[in-house]
């Protein structure tokens, strides 16, 4: 873990915490009262839950969706009740008078939330008036809200100039795995990188060819890859202005001594559907017309030999536009090949996330982050503001 303080560190009973969580929650596009999962809620109980325990008085606060879209947090508090089995009250603004007597006058163990901080536009200016009166509302900060620690935003950065600032238990444990799993691994550790564009992974490519044993690549991205060894890519998606850097991470690979896998076969279709004409084919000898969109079955067994005889296995970004069952197969087989794996299974959030999700492998994994944007900054040798804001430990 970053030698960061957490809320262990801190004497919080009787206190006034503020508390950044991660509510961004998915909403039902039909009845925006309902939300469709509660993962990031469940996940923040065990600091929520400490605090209470500790006797502190307990100031939650979120974002939820876009600045403008003016989401209200309503449905999180209505969740938040149940779950703690105690009243959550939401406080419908953040800068009323109101809002600032009901916190003052809170008793031990109580929690209230904030509404949305993105119904500020000083919340993402991260304005210093903003986070003075966020700020004013607590006597001490933690910070549990990994999915937004790579945002520099008032109630993430701001607020840390005001009060002593810490850290939460999803926060820690996010930092340990994903920190621990890249720079301090159990070897050895195979990276498996998927998604559509090689000019978003190319910082965590250049990263990680410092840290693994083995990359393996796919996704759209592979394309690039295919092409810069002068393959046949059919209509695959290939950014043609990152063919030298794709150049690059091979040779670099080579120099390294890191076992760099590219698919040798790939699903290539004539329309990104359920009922496209499919055929299996070299992923350099894809015909005219057709464009790869899966891995293929030698591929597959390809990346589970890999996955088998790793220590670590860190996974960011699906290997084939798995949100269509017919080009899903490849992903859903990494994904079953990690949940078998005695190895240390590290999923990096966003889509990755999402397809684990969907199989229904979510508990096999040792980790499934919960930020996409952030764990992908954090493979990406960053650091995170939300992060290096809070106090060393001594």
């Amino acid at each position: 873990m970053l030698n960061k303080k957490t809320v262990r560190d801190v004497q919080v009973g009787g206190k006034r915490v503020l508390v950044r969580c991660d509510f961004n929650v998915p909403l039902s596009k039909e009845d925006p009262s309902k939300i469709t999962s509660d993962k990031r809620i469940v996940e923040s109980l065990k600091t929520i839950n400490y605090l209470i325990n500790a006797g502190a008085r307990v100031v939650l606060c979120s974002h939820l969706g876009k600045t403008g879209q003016n989401k209200s947090l309503a449905p999180v508090a209505k969740r938040l009740s149940e779950l703690l089995d105690k009243k959550v009250e939401l406080l419908t603004d953040i800068l009323s008078d109101e809002t600032k007597e009901f916190v003052m006058a809170m008793q031990d163990g109580d929690v209230c939330l904030l509404e949305n901080t993105r119904k500020y536009e000083e919340e993402e200016a991260n304005d210093e008036e903003f986070s003075k009166k966020l700020a004013s509302l607590g006597e001490i900060f933690v910070n549990d809200a990994f999915g937004s620690a790579h945002r520099a935003h008032a109630s993430t950065e701001g607020v840390t100039h005001y009060l002593p600032a810490v850290s939460g238990f999803l926060i820690e444990k996010e930092i340990e795995a994903l920190d621990g799993g890249i720079n301090n691994p159990q070897r050895p550790l195979v990276a498996i990188v998927g998604g559509s564009k090689v000019s978003s992974k190319i910082a965590v490519l250049t990263n990680l060819l410092d840290k693994v044993d083995t990359l393996l690549i796919g996704g759209a991205m592979m394309f690039t890859f295919v092409k810069a060894q002068g393959g046949e890519t059919g209509n695959s998606l290939v950014e043609e202005d990152k063919i030298e850097i794709a150049k690059e991470i091979i040779a670099k690979a080579e120099e390294k001594n890191v076992k760099l896998i590219l698919p040798v076969d790939t699903i290539a279709a004539e329309e990104m559907n359920e009922n496209s004409n499919a055929i299996i084919c070299k992923p350099d000898e894809i015909p005219e017309g057709f464009m790869g969109l899966d891995i293929g079955p030698k591929t597959v067994e390809l990346f589970e030999k890999e996955i088998e005889l790793a220590g670590t296995v860190v996974w960011n970004g699906p290997v084939g536009v798995f949100e269509i069952s017919k080009f899903a197969n490849g992903t859903n087989a990494i994904a079953r090949a990690m949940a078998e794996s005695e190895a240390i299974t590290i999923i990096g959030g966003g889509d990755s996330a999402a397809a684990v999700e969907k199989a229904g492998l979510e508990k096999e994994m040792s980790h499934v982050s919960t930020g996409g944007g952030a764990s992908l900054e954090l493979m990406e040798g960053k650091k995170l503001p939300g992060i290096e804001a809070l106090q060393d430990k001594e």
